[in-house]
């Protein structure tokens, strides 16, 4: 049997500097051709407003999906040659566009969305900095007395890419820069009612891209988003990789094409809270989480499961915070306003409508026919169990809180109200053994203990940061070697070293 030895960093460095040199040369790829020119239409169309001028073959902004796509295939060939510091540099347009022109970029997101508060449009986009970048990347060795093995992570080479509404702009932000990082290019489609922002958002860092290295397209779309275009990007024989951030529909449609497939799923996040509790700190995290763009985040705070015996001075604790407790009648008028019931009986099912998602707390205020103090972040409000609430992924700045009789019951509730999505769960408690026992009964791929949901996403927390949170496929918060393919390459005997 074999035994593996150690080596040296030094020597492994050059024999990879060695290796990769080798292949350079055997794998240089032929010049592009280049790029087709857009065909873009002399007149805009109720989809170009926002776009500072018309698209050019440089801006990344095409006529159709075919042209979108062959441009990023012919850009991919550069940024796949590129250095590592080359692509950081990219990423560094992104970032660095993303945070100055942010109050720009975040009040037109919102303008066309609707959805969301304006502050916090704004964060997430100086929140790129969290993101992963070239950095993630790294190169593994192994050797023996047979030879030298070493394991880069490759491109796939055009990434097909769909954006949701609720984040237009930072999820286009972060998949370009896990995308470039791993020496990738992507064509984005995103929905019709943030497409305005994401082109405009697009062109800015492709002219940038341009200005300052010489290279074009390495991000592109079209200029007028549907499910037709959709469909395309998902069946364009140059897409390699699909990745969707949004609704269920939507991957699966994907998954069809046969491809791969990196999606983003659905969540319904429970937060536990028990006796054991730092109750101020679990409602100052509850309303930061839950608060944050008026509770669009997936990860955000869905609804509470607190023990009853610390349910009072919890309900105290979250008025002290700040949010303002809605009564029965009150959430019943809410319930009305944001949700569809069907059925009736055990049958019965509610769906959220779109009226009151991503709005304000004084258009819920409103609707459930109260008055609140300005600059009130949170409504939250005691509901049973089996509450439409508690039971729909509803993304609103409302927040139910169910008592229950013990940790136990708590866990088990929250099992039931994430659905077995595996998304996001929360817990506050003092108590590590009832945290362990919660973390193994939910199996989510995010589990925050004693923080706000945001930590999870490097946010006042220790994680890094990306609007794609894969959880049905499993690959989870996204980053650049998620969009890699592992690549070995075994030297043998000429590069023996022991």
């Amino acid at each position: 049997m074999q035994t593996q030895q150690q080596v040296s960093p030094q020597v492994i460095a050059e024999i990879a500097k060695e290796v990769v040199a080798r292949l350079r040369v055997q794998l240089q790829p032929a010049p592009p051709t280049p790029a087709p020119a857009a065909r873009v239409p002399g007149q805009r169309t109720s989809s170009q407003e926002g776009v500072t001028r018309a698209a050019t073959a440089r801006d990344g902004v095409f006529a159709t999906v075919d042209e979108a796509v062959n441009a990023a295939y012919e850009a991919q060939r550069k940024v796949a040659a590129m250095s590592l510091a080359e692509r950081g540099r990219l990423i560094d347009i992104i970032c660095r566009i993303c945070n100055d022109r942010r109050e720009e970029l975040g009040r037109m997101e919102l303008e066309e969305t609707k959805v969301g508060r304006l502050d916090h449009k704004i964060l997430k986009l100086t929140n790129m900095r969290f993101v992963l970048g070239v950095d993630a990347l790294h190169t593994e060795a192994r050797s023996n007395e047979t030879g030298v093995c070493i394991i880069e992570h490759a491109p796939w080479g055009v990434i097909g890419m769909m954006l949701p509404v609720t984040h237009s702009v930072p999820t286009m932000a972060s998949n370009a820069i896990n995308i470039i990082a791993a020496g990738n290019t992507a064509v984005f489609g995103p929905h019709p009612s943030g497409a305005k922002v994401a082109q405009y958002a697009l062109q800015l860092w492709n002219r940038e891209f341009e200005r300052e290295l010489g290279v074009t397209n390495v991000v592109t779309t079209v200029v007028e988003p549907s499910l037709e275009a959709a469909e395309q990007i998902f069946h364009h024989p140059k897409v390699a990789l699909l990745c969707c951030t949004g609704g269920a529909a939507v991957a699966q449609a994907a998954a069809k094409t046969g491809k791969r497939v990196i999606a983003g799923g659905p969540g319904n996040p429970p937060v536990v809270v028990d006796e054991t509790a730092d109750l101020d700190r679990a409602a100052r995290c509850i309303i930061e989480g839950a608060a944050f763009d008026n509770n669009l985040l997936c990860i955000g705070e869905k609804e509470v499961f607190v023990v009853a015996s610390a349910a009072d001075a919890f309900i105290a604790a979250m008025r002290r915070a700040g949010a303002y407790q809605l009564d029965a009648a009150a959430i019943d008028r809410l319930t009305k306003a944001a949700f569809t019931i069907e059925g009736g009986g055990g049958c019965a099912r509610a769906h959220v409508k779109k009226d009151l998602v991503g709005k304000d707390v004084a258009v819920l205020a409103a609707a459930a026919g109260v008055h609140v103090p300005p600059n009130t972040d949170l409504l939250f409000g005691e509901t049973g169990e089996d509450h439409p609430f508690v039971v729909e992924e509803q993304m609103m700045p409302f927040v139910p809180v169910v008592r229950v009789k013990d940790a136990d019951a708590a866990i088990a509730a929250a099992v039931k109200a994430e659905h077995g999505y595996r998304h996001t769960a929360i817990i506050h408690t003092n108590n590590v053994e009832t945290a362990t026992r919660m973390a193994r009964a939910m199996n989510t791929t995010l589990f925050i203990h004693n923080a706000a949901s945001l930590a999870s996403l490097g946010v006042g927390g220790p994680g890094y940061f990306s609007h794609t949170i894969a959880t049905p496929t499993g690959e989870g918060i996204t980053t650049p070697l998620t969009f890699t393919r592992e690549r070995q390459m075994v030297v043998g005997d000429a590069l023996r070293i022991i």
